[in-house]
């Protein structure tokens, strides 16, 4: 199969996936394989590394990484402060609240970019990636990974605590803010 062939059929399967909407499919295709080295690279350091993988991770491992999944994929993708790594591959849209910001992806440019983009926006996609990164972390630097965890798990407690707090007092304001 030549490569102009290739391309057709490539067009063709994109415009008959999205015929109305720009889906970056090759970008998605990247982002996957990307994802894939990732996974495969930490495999390769657990064989290397001589690391036992648990049969069964323990309860409060999973209950401590799933909190600190949370927290460090809005974080990255949400964040005011973390915008800056975002911002190759967004647009800033508007606030919204408790210092998080939402933004838009940047349809310009190649369709990697663009897939980077909803990645980096998208706290539910980036979870997965936050994840494997925390359960590789969890295999290979187990004392590290929960220390690390475990501050993202008591900064996610202070957010809801703050949010609690916030409206409490509005609450006893009578759901007036005063400035």
């Amino acid at each position: 199969m030549s490569e102009s062939s290739l391309k057709q059929k490539v067009a063709r399967l994109r415009q008959a996936y999205a015929p109305h909407e720009y889906r970056p499919l090759g970008g998605y295709l990247a982002a996957m394989g990307t994802y894939a080295g990732v996974t495969a690279t930490i495999a390769g350091l657990v064989r290397a590394t001589g690391r036992p993988v648990p049969d069964r991770p323990a309860t409060a491992d999973v209950v401590l990484l799933a909190i600190a999944t949370h927290k460090l994929s809005r974080l990255l993708s949400k964040d005011a402060v973390t915008s800056p790594l975002r911002a190759p591959f967004t647009r800033y849209d508007h606030p919204i609240g408790s210092g998080e910001v939402m933004e838009q992806v940047r349809d310009s440019g190649s369709p990697t970019r663009h897939a980077i983009g909803e990645l980096l926006s998208c706290p539910f996609c980036l979870a997965v990636w936050v994840a494997t990164g925390l359960t590789g972390g969890l295999v290979l630097a187990p004392r590290l990974t929960r220390l690390v965890a475990t501050a993202l798990t008591a900064v996610a407690a202070s957010d809801f605590l703050q949010m609690g707090y916030a409206v409490a007092q509005q609450a006893a304001e009578g759901g007036h803010h005063k400035d």
